[in-house]
């Protein structure tokens, strides 16, 4: 239960860090973030919770972190399904908190987005279905190579949410443009439940792309980083 609850606690951060920049700070007249901030936030929580909880449940936070990890052979199935409730109940709860917050302001409507995830007419740069999924398929595929890499027992020891957070925030800074980067479906439902509409009927894609992307990246690693000794 410890693991549980780390893994909720964890994801809730990362929701609330990532997408409450977006919300709360990105476009703030004057001082505003913008994209590499947003971008920047999302490293930064993974980060911070990697030193915070790595030690007691890995720091997944993330539904496809979870099944590339159990592909790439590092974690037991019988706690596959636990980690992914723990983690999507934390970004749910986490997207209530974050529109607590943001509809104390005057004028406030999450059909602006709410840091949705989103494709065609959705897409912050306009960008389509084939062009979003490639786009989420590829970049998990790409965090899922990092982590195993970094956590590998090969690898420099301490450095890893090092690696991991800096992998996430220069996914975001390619990807934001394209479908505002999920890469992970916990952070894609923890907002779109609130927004409903285009958000939940396109949310399909969000966990499909991701998942397919860490099991491709932990194929891609089981290949690359197979000990030859």
């Amino acid at each position: 239960m410890q693991k549980y609850a780390a893994e909720f606690v964890g994801t809730f951060w990362l929701v609330l860090g990532g997408c409450g920049s977006a919300v709360l700070a990105a476009a703030f007249p004057g001082v505003g973030i913008g994209l590499m901030g947003v971008s920047l936030a999302f490293g930064l929580t993974v980060l911070t919770m990697a030193y915070a909880i790595g030690h007691i449940s890995g720091c997944h936070l993330n539904p496809a972190v979870s099944v590339g990890l159990w592909a790439g052979g590092r974690f037991p199935s019988n706690q596959l399904v636990p980690y992914i409730l723990a983690q999507t109940l934390g970004a749910i709860v986490a997207g209530g908190v974050l529109y607590l917050i943001a509809t104390g302001k005057t004028g406030f409507d999450v059909a602006g987005g709410f840091a949705s995830n989103g494709y065609g007419a959705h897409s912050p740069g306009g960008y389509s279905l084939q062009a979003a999924l490639i786009t989420e398929v590829v970049m998990t595929m790409m965090f899922l190579i990092i982590i195993l890499g970094a956590t590998d027992t090969r690898a420099p020891a301490g450095f890893a949410p090092i690696a991991i957070g800096l992998g996430l925030t220069l996914i975001h800074l390619i990807s934001i443009p394209v479908t505002n980067t999920s890469v992970n479906p916990a952070r894609s439902t923890g907002v779109a439940l609130y927004v409903g509409d285009w958000a939940t009927a396109q949310l399909w894609l969000f966990w499909l792309a991701p998942i397919a992307g860490a099991l491709l990246g932990a194929w891609v690693y089981r290949f690359i980083g197979k000990n030859q000794a």
